[in-house]
């Protein structure tokens, strides 16, 4: 499915609807030690201008030389990408003036990109998917940073990020709304990180993402002006900026008014974009292919190569956790959204006896019980009192009918608590679930004979069994066997 035969909201007015068409230029922090032409670190938060060669500085004579682990990491993104990977590749200049740009250009890829046409799949609330299509991955040099704030007469430059190797990540003008957008900052963001082509840190600035936003009237099909909403580092941010940039678009349009094509800022204060500068067109960049940098060629063995030493992404494991555990599309989603909480729950299986029966139960303990409890106290899942190792034991304890449900919140609260061996807490504490029929008989035959009413109401009615089994289970202190209970009323009220 197409974004464009996608279901998705459209913006009522009272001269009609109308859609916004997006399209998203990501700009994500290849992971690597060092820069992409020279040999600086590539570590944040150093001192100012303290991560600077003589080629970030752009001395004269200095002449780049390509960093091939980025190259490897803009390949491997674009497998993930399901993207066409190019063996020949040119860099370009792209001239333009900046304090925080020392060369006056920046070294990019114009028209012969490293990586081609990709796409991204997405899921929507409500069972809706859709397909974002990948223009091209190009790679590119960071910018430096100005600082304002430090003198009352001066700006100052750190040259720190100058030279920082860059994928710039373009989508087609598929995507159809803000969530949309969401999603799909949200879904390219978790395969980087799965790939470990980008660390997503988006507080940090390793993702920013230039949103392209137009609108057209319904069941129109040119575009509209677009004007293009700079350097966003939130998920929620894109979604507010989108939503007002649109309403603005339309009422200037409803008004007779047309749309300048610009560059915008959006202000998270006022929840409003603002005008920063007339649009650039690429011409404006006077493009050429750089004369320091021979076109960048690699064999189909060396993309092979990386192909195979791929990790399973996000969509492959989503598959193999409901093929394979039982889980629901919607839990699966919850756990693969990023890896650390796929691997934790990956850790919790691999100490379970049994994986296929108890996958989905210990899915529900990750996500409910694990997750749930985490993000109530702000932790992060690497620094979860409870290990998944601790949780494993609890699940299993719990498949094997060892202890009941309840009894196992108990004990999560214990291990999360004061940590120790959920088995040997369970011996320690007296926590074992009580199967012996026998030991349960009397409690069953006391609570009978005293609620002779509802006993009335249980034959009239099975459902009404289950209070009874709540009444066996309060006063057994959570020990019985849920089941075996079950099984003992109904011998004895007939039903």
């Amino acid at each position: 499915m197409t974004a464009a035969a996608a279901p998705h909201k459209l913006i009522k007015r009272a001269t009609g609807d109308w859609e916004v068409v997006i399209g998203m230029e990501i700009h994500a922090q290849v992971t690597s030690n060092a820069k992409l032409f020279s040999g600086a670190s590539t570590a944040f938060g150093g001192e100012p201008n303290s991560h600077v060669s003589l080629v970030d500085a752009a001395m004269p004579g200095m002449l780049p030389v390509i960093n091939e682990e980025c190259v490897r990491q803009a390949v491997r993104t674009g497998l993930g990408l399901n993207a066409k990977i190019n063996l020949r590749s040119v860099f370009d200049r792209k001239n333009y003036f900046y304090p925080d740009l020392p060369q006056g250009y920046q070294i990019s890829q114009y028209k012969s990109p490293i990586v081609g046409e990709g796409e991204v799949s997405l899921e929507l609330d409500g069972g809706r998917s859709v397909t974002i299509g990948i223009e091209r991955l190009h790679l590119e040099q960071d910018a430096g940073k100005l600082l304002h704030d430090q003198s009352p007469t001066m700006t100052y430059v750190d040259l720190n990020r100058s030279g920082v190797a860059l994928m710039e990540i373009v989508s087609k003008p598929d995507i159809r709304d803000a969530e949309q957008a969401k999603a799909y900052v949200t879904k390219l963001r978790s395969i980087l990180r799965y790939l470990g082509t980008c660390d997503g840190d988006m507080e940090k600035g390793s993702l920013r993402a230039d949103v392209n936003v137009s609108v057209r009237r319904h069941g129109e099909t040119a575009l509209g002006t677009r004007c293009e909403i700079k350097n966003m580092n939130s998920v929620n941010f894109i979604g507010q900026a989108i939503e007002y940039e649109a309403r603005r678009q339309i009422e200037i349009i409803e008004d007779g008014g047309s749309i300048d094509q610009e560059t915008r800022l959006f202000d998270p204060d006022k929840g409003e974009t603002r005008s920063m500068r007339s649009k650039e067109e690429a011409h404006d960049y006077r493009y050429f292919p750089d004369p320091d940098l021979l076109p960048l060629e690699f064999s189909q063995a060396f993309v092979d190569d990386l192909k195979a030493q791929l990790p399973e992404l996000p969509d492959e494991k989503k598959s193999r956790f409901i093929t394979g555990f039982g889980l629901s599309s919607y839990d699966a989603s919850v756990l693969v959204a990023e890896r650390e909480s796929a691997e934790f729950y990956e850790t919790v299986l691999s100490g379970l006896a049994d994986k296929t029966r108890d996958g989905k139960l210990a899915a529900n303990w990750v996500i409910n019980e694990l997750f749930g409890r985490l993000n109530k106290e702000g932790v992060a899942i690497a620094a979860s009192p409870v290990s998944a190792q601790q949780l494993a034991a609890i699940v299993g304890l719990i498949g094997e009918g060892t202890i009941s449900g309840k009894i196992a919140k108990d004990l999560f609260e214990i291990v999360w608590q004061e940590g120790g061996d959920p088995r040997a807490l369970v011996e320690a504490r007296g926590m074992k679930q009580v199967t012996d029929l026998g030991a349960i008989e009397k409690v069953v035959d006391d609570i009978i004979a005293a609620n002779p009413d509802k006993v009335e109401q249980a034959k009239a009615k099975p459902a009404a069994l289950q209070w009874f089994v709540g009444q066996v289970m309060k006063s057994s202190g959570g020990k019985a066997n849920p089941k075996a209970v079950n099984e003992l009323l109904k011998s004895k009220l007939g039903v």
